[in-house]
């Protein structure tokens, strides 16, 4: 792998411009992807802490892991199935009848990039590493009681067991996230040093693994290009990735990124502003695929700890005075799914329903001035609100209207737009009272998201919530193998929720795939990157 100085224009050169000059050109063209993001890729190991989501969309081409998601529709949308594991670097896994023990049958075909054979030594280090050096890894892990690498045990070269103290529903699950990298073991201990035993500081900058792609050329920040292993056959199709070649460039401006794949400079982006895919997808010229966030939630929070917010009178008079539908056409232009406006007939969340779902909530001015004053604050009182800058495009507009409708009961807003770097740090030393975000779980399962976001003193649980049932219940339904015992938890999770009224969710923001009429096989995933795995050209 090689750390090379290349720009657009240079990717380009295998673009447009090729296309003049020959059929074998125009064949290069064909068999090239240009991928367009506004974000930056700044290591090649998606454990470094800090590093971006497009870093984790790059580890999926060049590493391979144990397993994988599946695929499903949803609402006529190719979305990523949580309760569809399948083999990656695993030909085969078995789980004892207790529930302990996972035991996986490695390919025996697998290479690393070098074309050193993939083995049960390097799954045992890569998840030791996982567990026990300061990764990102480490705690995702955690949540499928992974943590040891005594869990971890070699069989023999191809035959590899993992042990659980419990018998956990998202321990295979994450084995499927973009932590788990199964690396090289022996190229990547040649790089440790005793200060720094698991290569960290080397893997930042160089690959040691065997995925679909190997890095042709890597400037962090700007350009990375790809290129593809011929020996790979493992992935979601079953067979070598369909391009021969993908082409990764930064473009901080999003109306830029649109004209380069209005143009046809560039072949798909993800991360367009809601205005410009609703443009492009009027037009017709180009495929939009939108697909709501399904394992996501963008909310209003309240930090229940500082008054008044600690009140749920003064909580729920909020939900009932903010205007729904308005912010989310503001926001969003309605690309997306609400999570209000539902009807709960009997107060009870339905049974069976994976958080989050929407809530019966609407504006009703009257009902809110009612709560306030059942709160002691008839006249309203005044509060900050905040978002951060890089939310700006949607949530400035949302913001305003919040504003204005919280002014009819009231509740005077001076809103405040933080660098982001200052809203994480207050967010995590829990000092807003009053704010926008959003969280995304790669995992959707209902305990997953209660257990990350509503229980306990941790960065995640943005409404410093402390509810004895709902930690309880939450902590009960990750162990609960009967399917019908667990969905009564969820009911009663999913009511408890609405009754705290914790936070406000909103919606679940659309992800606009915008790509070149030619694309075919997007795939919305669990990281919100683009697998181009799955992606062909017609």
């Amino acid at each position: 792998m090689t750390i090379v100085r290349t720009g657009w224009l240079a990717a380009a050169l295998l673009t447009s411009t090729a296309l003049l000059a020959s059929p074998a050109l125009a064949q290069t063209r064909a068999e090239t992807l240009r991928h367009v993001t506004g974000a930056a890729i700044n290591t090649l190991d998606p454990n470094i802490p800090g590093s971006t989501r497009e870093a984790f969309g790059l580890s999926l081409l060049t590493y391979d892991r144990l397993l994988s998601f599946g695929r499903k529709q949803l609402n006529g949308k190719w979305v990523f199935d949580l309760d569809s594991i399948r083999g990656e670097l695993a030909e085969s896994y078995t789980v004892s009848p207790d529930g302990l023990k996972i035991t996986f049958n490695l390919r025996k075909d697998a290479k690393f990039h070098d074309g050193t054979p993939v083995t049960a030594e390097d799954v045992k280090w890569s998840l030791d590493r996982e567990v026990s050096a300061n990764v990102l890894g480490k705690n995702q892990l955690l949540t499928g009681s992974l943590t040891s690498p005594d869990q971890f045990k070699i069989i023999d070269a191809h035959t590899f067991e993992v042990t659980l103290p419990k018998p956990d529903q998202l321990a295979l699950a994450n084995l499927a996230v973009v932590y788990p990298v199964i690396i090289n073991s022996k190229l990547a201990k040649s790089h440790a040093t005793a200060e720094d035993p698991w290569a960290l500081n080397w893997l930042k900058d160089n690959t040691a693994g065997s995925g679909a792609y190997i890095i042709e050329s890597y400037k962090p920040g700007e350009t990375t290009i790809l290129r593809r292993n011929p020996d790979w056959n493992r992935g979601s199709a079953d067979k070598p990735a369909s391009f021969k070649r993908i082409i990764t460039q930064t473009v901080p401006e999003a109306a830029t990124r649109a004209n380069l794949v209005e143009k046809g400079d560039a072949d798909i982006v993800i991360d367009l502003q809601a205005t410009d895919a609703a443009d492009l997808e009027k037009k017709g010229k180009l495929k939009v695929v939108s697909t709501p966030q399904y394992n996501s939630i963008t909310f209003v929070s309240f930090n229940n700890q500082m008054p008044p917010f600690d009140k749920i009178e003064v909580r729920r008079a909020i939900a009932a005075a903010l205007p729904y539908d308005d912010m989310f056409k503001a926001a969003l232009f309605g690309r997306g799914a609400p999570l209000y406006g539902a009807n709960w007939p009997d107060g009870k969340a339905p049974t069976g329903e994976v958080f989050p779902i929407p809530q019966p909530l609407k504006t009703d001015l009257a009902e809110a001035k009612k709560q306030l004053a059942v709160a002691g604050l008839p006249d309203g009182f005044s509060t900050t609100f905040s978002f951060n800058v890089g939310q700006a495009g949607t949530a400035e507009p949302m913001a305003a209207l919040l504003k204005e409708s919280l002014g009819k009961v009231g509740i005077k807003v001076d809103i405040q737009k933080l660098p982001d770097a200052q809203m994480s740090t207050l967010i995590n030393e829990k000092k807003l009272p009053f704010f926008t975000e959003g969280i995304v779980a790669w995992l959707p399962s209902m305990d997953y998201f209660y257990r990350n976001f509503y229980i306990g003193p941790i960065r995640w649980n943005y409404a410093s919530l402390d509810d004895a049932k709902i930690t309880e219940w939450a902590q009960t339904a990750r162990f609960e193998a009967d399917k019908a015992k667990y969905a009564a938890l969820g009911k009663d999770l999913n009511t408890r929720h609405f009754e705290l009224m914790p936070q406000i969710p909103l919606w679940q923001p659309a992800q606009d795939a915008v790509m070149a009429s030619s694309i075919d096989g997007y795939v919305y995933q669990f990281h919100r990157q683009i697998d181009f795995r799955d992606l062909s050209r017609k």
